[in-house]
């Protein structure tokens, strides 16, 4: 391997004493002399520094304003490690490190162990879903309405309890509901009335299900307030607080109700001759 040297230049402390003048009191060196005189030079030009002597670029003496200094160049070795490359023609299989033998921690990928992993992702995903669903319904119960919610629904009347040409109220979701067994000449009254010039036209055949049963919230339309059966100019019913008249089929007629009562959802249950509402 060939080494390259790294030059650097050293300055040394004066190693010859000066005269008071300032001139180096060196007595076997001549810094005066000449080189001898060139034969071809015809006498032209100073004759140049000595030949013997070592350039002034090697190193050499000089004077400074503290005295005679000495420069000379001296090898030194490099500040950094170095390494050589070297270009080889060997194979680069046999050059290559060994990689080491994994093979005993690989998994076995038989069928078996397959099957194995397949049954028991199936498995904790089924019993993953079943705990989803439970959570998920029992949450939805908590938002769904109580017992006693639900026990005021739905509302039963017997009728055959109820007489003819009779009111009765029953409650219904904390709302008065009036259930009226009309006679035939009330139905037949209710019918005759011309519905279309009404404030809110309403026929009796759209507000009953059975002629003879009618069946609607006893709550009146202006305010709220619970009306009397049985009363006011057109012999249905009447509310004291704003003066407000519904007939017998429970269509405004006259004062500041601006809507004839309301029609609940109910169904009848011939089989067991019930009313129910809801």
């Amino acid at each position: 391997m060939a080494f390259n040297g790294l030059k650097k230049a050293v300055t040394l402390s004066p190693c010859v004493r000066t005269l008071p003048s300032g001139v180096p009191a060196a007595p076997l060196l001549n810094l005066a002399a000449r080189a001898p005189a060139d034969p071809h030079d015809h006498g032209h030009g100073v004759a140049g520094p000595r030949s013997d002597s070592t350039p002034r670029w090697v190193g050499g003496v000089s004077r400074t304003a503290s005295g005679l200094a000495s420069k000379s160049y001296v090898t030194l070795s490099p500040t950094t490690p170095l390494s050589a490359r070297f270009l080889h023609t060997s194979v680069a299989v046999k050059d290559a490190p060994q990689v080491p033998d994994f093979s005993h921690y690989r998994a076995n990928d038989n069928d078996s162990n397959r099957a194995f992993s397949y049954f028991m992702v199936g498995t904790f995903g089924l019993v993953s879903a079943s705990v989803a669903k439970s959570t998920v319904t029992e949450f939805l119960k908590t938002m769904s309405a109580s017992a006693d919610v639900l026990a005021l629904a739905k509302v039963e009347i017997e009728l055959a309890s109820i007489p003819e040409g009779k009111n009765v109220i029953v409650k219904w979701r904390g709302k008065p509901v009036f259930v009226r067994h009309r006679t035939q000449s009330e139905v037949d009254e209710a019918r005759e009335t011309k519905w279309e010039s009404l404030r809110d036209p309403e026929s009796d055949e759209q507000r009953v299900k059975k002629p003879e049963w009618l069946v609607m919230l006893g709550i009146c339309t202006h305010l709220g307030c619970v009306p009397i059966g049985e009363s006011g100019d057109f012999g249905g019913w009447f509310c004291p607080c704003h003066g407000s008249h519904y007939d017998i089929s429970g269509r405004v007629r006259k004062g500041p109700a601006p809507l004839n009562l309301e029609i609940p959802a109910y169904e009848f249950n011939d089989a067991e001759g019930k009313l129910v509402i809801g």
